[in-house]
C-alpha cells in the first residue's frame, strides 16, 4: 500500500515537472526573435537615364497612295510591285475615249459661244447706229418720243445680249479647260522618286475616281531611303516626350542589331479621335488611350514597311545623383503620432499588410490639412530599410527618375549608406522598423544580376 502511494506521488510530481518544463520552453520560444535574411547594397552616385518603352511599326517618312481622279479602265500599267520609279515616270493610263469626246463637245460649245458673241456684237453696233440717228431726228422733231423710246430699248436689249454672249463664251471656255483637265488625269505619273511598295490593281481593271467617290487605291509609292518608327504611347508617358529626344530602336527582323533614332513628331490627338462616341467608349474601357509618336531612324538599312519595332525613348537624364536599386524602394503607411490619443495612434510600425507594393508611391501626405482631410485614410509613402548593425531602420525617401535598374533619391539618404536590396519578400512583407537581420548571399535572379 505504501509503495503504491509513493508511486502515485512520483507520477504526479513528474507530470507537474513536465508541464512546468513545457511552459518554460514555450516562454523561451516566444521570446526568441525572428532573424530575417537579407541582401544589402550601398547608396552610390550614378548617372540615371530615364526611358519610355513603346511598340510600333517601321514606315517610310514619305509615302503616297495613288488613287485616280477619274474613273475608267486601266489600259497601261508599265510598273510592278518593288520597282523603283523616278518623279514623272508613267505609272498607269486610263482609257481616254470618253474624256476625249467630252473635250470635243466642250470645244464645239465654245466655238458656238464665240459665234453668238460675234452676232451679239453686230446687233449692238446696229442698235447703237439707230439710236444715234434717232437722237438727231428727235432734236429736229422728226421722230416721236415713243419711237425714240423703242429705239433706245432695242439698244439696251442688244447690249444685254452681248453681255450674256460674253458670259457664255467664258462658261464654254471653262468647260473646255475642265474637259482637258479630266482627259489629262487619265495619265498618272509618279509624284516622287521612290519604290512601288504596294500594287493593288491589274491591267484591264476598272477603277473609280475620287471626284465623287472613294477612289480605288491602285498603288503605294514610298521613299525607302528615309524610314521612321511609328509607335504608340499612353497618355501618362506622352507628356514626357519632346521633338529631338533620342531613342534606341530594336527591329524584330534584325535581332542582333540596335538602331538609333530622333523623335520628330508627336500626335496632338489620340489614335481613337474622330471615332463615334460609342466606339470611343468601347475602346476606352478595353485599353488605355494611345498617342502616335514618330521617330526618324538614323541608320540606312533595307527596312520594309510594316516591320515590328520596339523603341526606348530617352526622356530625362541625371548626372552624378544618389541612387539605390529599384528593389530597395517600397511603400508603407506613415507612422501615426503619439499625440493623436483620440485615434489610439502609437509609434509602432504598420503591419506587413500595410505594404502597398514594390511600386513606389509618387506622393505622400504626413499630416492632415483640415478636419475633413483628417478623416481620410493616410497615403502610402516611399521608404527604404537602412542597415544599422544587425537591425534595420525604415527611412522615408523622395524619389526622382529611374532607369531599368536604379531609382534616383532626391531626399532621405546620404552617400555610402547601406540599404537592404533583397529579397523581394523581405522588403515588401517581412521587414519593419527595428527588425533583426542577417546578411545572406543573393539567390536566384538576384544572384544572377549581381554576377552580371
Amino acid at each position: 500500500m505504501a509503495k503504491s502511494k509513493k508511486g502515485r506521488r512520483w507520477l504526479v510530481f513528474s507530470a507537474i515537472g513536465l508541464v512546468l518544463a513545457g511552459l518554460v520552453l514555450l516562454a523561451i520560444l516566444r521570446k526568441r526573435e525572428v532573424v530575417i535574411a537579407v541582401q544589402t547594397e550601398k547608396v552610390e552616385r550614378r548617372n540615371v537615364n530615364e526611358v519610355v518603352p513603346a511598340n510600333g511599326k517601321i514606315q517610310p517618312v514619305m509615302q503616297v497612295e495613288i488613287s485616280p481622279e477619274v474613273s475608267g479602265e486601266i489600259i497601261e500599267l508599265p510598273v510592278k510591285e518593288g520597282q523603283h520609279v523616278k518623279k514623272g515616270d508613267l505609272l498607269l493610263k486610263i482609257k481616254p475615249d470618253f474624256y476625249q469626246a467630252a473635250v470635243n463637245q466642250a470645244e464645239a460649245g465654245y466655238r458656238a459661244a464665240l459665234a453668238s458673241q460675234t452676232t451679239a456684237e453686230a446687233q449692238l453696233r446696229k442698235a447703237a447706229a439707230d439710236l444715234k440717228r434717232d437722237q438727231e431726228l428727235l432734236k429736229s422733231k422728226l421722230v416721236s418720243d415713243s419711237d425714240f423710246d423703242a429705239i433706245k430699248a432695242a439698244y439696251d436689249v442688244a447690249a444685254a445680249q452681248l453681255d450674256n454672249a460674253v458670259h457664255q463664251v467664258e462658261s464654254a471656255k471653262a468647260n473646255v479647260d475642265s474637259a482637258n483637265e479630266s482627259l489629262a488625269k487619265t495619265t498618272i505619273v509618279s509624284p516622287l522618286d521612290g519604290t512601288i511598295s504596294k500594287l493593288n490593281s491589274r491591267l484591264g481593271e476598272r477603277v473609280l475616281g475620287t471626284v465623287q467617290n472613294v477612289g480605288t487605291d491602285i498603288m503605294t509609292i514610298a521613299d525607302l531611303n528615309e524610314m521612321e518608327a511609328r509607335v504608340d504611347l499612353g497618355e501618362d508617358d506622352v507628356v514626357l516626350i519632346a521633338p529631338g529626344q533620342k531613342a534606341r530602336l530594336e527591329v524584330d527582323a534584325y535581332k542582333d542589331r540596335k538602331f538609333t533614332g530622333l523623335v520628330t513628331e508627336i500626335a496632338n490627338s489620340s489614335n481613337d479621335s474622330g471615332t463615334s462616341a460609342q466606339a470611343s467608349q468601347s475602346s476606352t474601357t478595353q485599353e488605355a488611350t494611345k498617342f502616335q509618336v514618330r521617330i526618324r531612324v538614323q541608320e540606312k538599312e533595307a527596312f520594309r514597311p510594316g516591320m515590328s519595332v520596339t523603341a526606348e525613348i530617352e526622356t530625362r537624364y541625371r548626372t552624378n545623383v544618389l541612387t539605390v536599386p529599384i528593389a530597395c524602394v517600397t511603400s508603407r503607411l506613415p507612422k501615426e503620432k503619439k499625440s493623436d490619443s483620440k485615434a489610439g495612434a502609437t509609434n509602432d510600425p504598420p503591419p506587413a499588410s500595410a505594404s502597398a507594393s514594390n511600386a513606389p508611391a509618387k506622393a505622400s501626405t504626413n499630416a492632415p490639412a483640415s478636419d475633413k482631410k483628417s478623416k481620410e485614410p493616410p497615403k502610402a509613402i516611399n521608404v527604404v530599410f537602412v542597415v544599422e548593425n544587425d537591425r534595420v531602420k525604415m527611412v522615408p525617401v523622395k524619389i526622382g527618375i529611374s532607369d531599368d535598374n536604379y531609382w534616383e533619391i532626391t531626399d532621405g539618404l546620404k552617400d555610402g549608406v547601406e540599404v537592404v536590396s533583397g529579397s523581394y519578400k523581405a522588403i515588401n512583407r517581412e521587414l519593419e522598423d527595428g527588425k533583426k537581420i542577417h546578411k545572406a548571399p543573393p539567390t536566384g535572379e538576384s544572384a544572377k544580376g549581381k554576377e552580371q
